[in-house]
C-alpha cells in the first residue's frame, strides 16, 4: 500500500485503500463495503482474482503478480442509474492518461470500456451500482478496473492470446505502483469535475471506433454501421446502412470493429 500511496496526489489524500494478495473479485468486497456503509473513496487492489469479472459476466483473466485489480467506491450526489456509464467512461480516459504519462505508450478507447495499447486490449472496466427504489438514484456506484501490466508467467489463454496485450514488455522498477497511483490521481480529477461533462472531448479523442465501420452484436442479430460520435450521455451515434441514425446504449449491445 504504501508503494502507490508514495505517489498519490492531495486529491487522493482523503482515501482509504486496501491491498489483499488474492480475493474472489475486488468488485464484490468493494461492493459489500458499501452496503455497510463504507464512505466515499474507498478504494481495494488485489494481487489475484479468482472470480474476476467483466461485462456481461464474462471472465476476467486476473494472473498473480503481472496486472492491477482494483475498485473505487463513488458516491456521485444526485445521479440516476442511466449516468453511472459516466463514470466508466471517465475511468477509461483516467486510465488512458495513466499509460501514457507512465509508459509513453499511446492509448485508445474502444467504446465503452477497453482501453487499447498497439492495437491489443490492456484493461477492461466494470461499473457496478446499486440504486434506491424511491428515488431512482445512485446510493454507490463501484468501477472495477482491470490493467495487463506485464504478460503473465504462462501467456495469456488461447481464447485471450489474439486480443490482450500488455503495457511493458517486462517488469519495471516500481511500474505497478506508478500506474495505480496516476489512475487514482486521474480518476479522481475527472470525478470531481464529472458534471463539466469536459472529460467526453477526451474520450472522443481517444476513440478507437468513432469514424470506422462496426458490427452490432444484439439479441436480435448483427448490424453493420459507421460509429459516427459518442454524445455528451456516453452513447454511440452509429449510422447503418440504410441511412438510420440511432444512438446506442452500453448495456444494450457489443460492438466489433470491422
Amino acid at each position: 500500500m504504501q508503494g502507490i500511496q508514495k505517489y498519490l496526489e492531495p486529491i487522493c489524500s482523503d482515501m482509504k485503500i486496501e491491498v489483499y494478495p488474492t480475493v474472489n473479485s475486488t468488485n464484490i468486497i468493494a461492493r459489500e463495503k458499501a452496503a455497510n456503509g463504507m464512505p466515499e473513496g474507498y478504494v481495494v487492489f488485489a494481487n489475484t482474482q479468482t472470480q474476476g469479472r467483466g461485462r456481461k459476466d464474462r471472465n476476467f483473466f486476473s494472473p498473480c503478480g503481472t496486472g492491477i485489480y482494483m475498485s473505487i467506491l463513488f458516491r456521485p450526489v444526485q445521479y440516476s442509474l442511466h449516468e453511472a456509464v459516466k463514470l466508466t467512461t471517465m475511468a477509461a480516459v483516467a486510465v488512458c492518461e495513466a499509460i501514457e504519462e507512465v509508459s509513453g505508450e499511446q492509448a485508445q478507447i474502444k467504446w465503452v470500456n477497453d482501453v487499447y495499447v498497439a492495437g491489443k486490449k490492456v484493461c477492461g472496466i466494470l461499473t457496478e451500482a446499486s440504486c434506491g427504489l424511491e428515488d431512482g438514484h445512485l446510493e454507490y456506484a463501484v468501477v472495477g478496473i482491470g490493467i495487463n501490466v506485464t504478460p503473465p508467467g504462462e501467456d495469456f489463454p488461447n481464447e485471450l492470446k489474439n486480443i490482450a496485450g500488455t503495457i511493458f514488455g517486462r517488469a519495471q522498477a516500481d511500474g505497478k505502483n506508478r500506474l495505480a497511483a496516476e489512475v487514482l490521481n486521474k480518476s479522481m480529477a475527472y470525478y470531481n469535475m464529472l458534471k463539466d461533462s469536459n472529460y467526453i472531448n477526451n474520450y472522443r479523442r481517444r476513440s478507437l471506433v468513432i469514424g470506422k465501420e462496426i458490427s452490432i452484436i444484439s439479441l436480435k442479430g448483427d448490424k453493420k454501421a459507421v460509429a459516427l460520435d459518442v454524445d455528451a450521455d456516453c452513447r454511440l451515434v452509429v449510422k447503418y446502412e440504410n441511412g438510420m441514425i440511432e444512438k446506442l446504449s452500453s448495456g444494450e449491445i457489443s460492438i466489433k470493429i470491422l
